[in-house]
């Protein structure tokens, strides 16, 4: 399955990870490569997460409190990946992004 990333998702990718690599250099880089293997069990297995919001799934990263929230769209083989964000924000911030 092909992953899509929304403008905003880049956007929250970024911010994460630049907060991290200011918090300790090479976090942030390490943030990056966790999220990659996030994307690729995703990519693998796009059902394999809870269905939630208007159908909408979160892939929980290792090693760091971030969720990647995206949803998946059988009829087209796309995963449209809407947010990467802390678990600690309000759902709000992505449940707007949840048309593809």
């Amino acid at each position: 399955m092909e992953l899509r990333l929304r403008p905003e998702a880049k956007l929250d990718l970024e911010a994460a990870a630049r907060w991290y690599e200011v918090q300790e250099q090479g976090l942030g880089l390490q943030f990056l490569e966790e999220v990659r293997l996030t994307f690729e069990r995703i990519r693998s297995n796009p059902e394999a997460y809870p269905s939630g919001y208007l159908g909408t799934r979160r892939a929980l990263i290792r090693r760091f409190p971030y969720g990647v929230i995206y949803l998946p769209v059988a009829a087209t083989g796309i995963s449209v990946v809407l947010a990467v964000l802390h678990c600690g924000r309000d759902p709000s911030l992505w449940q707007e992004r949840s048309t593809p």
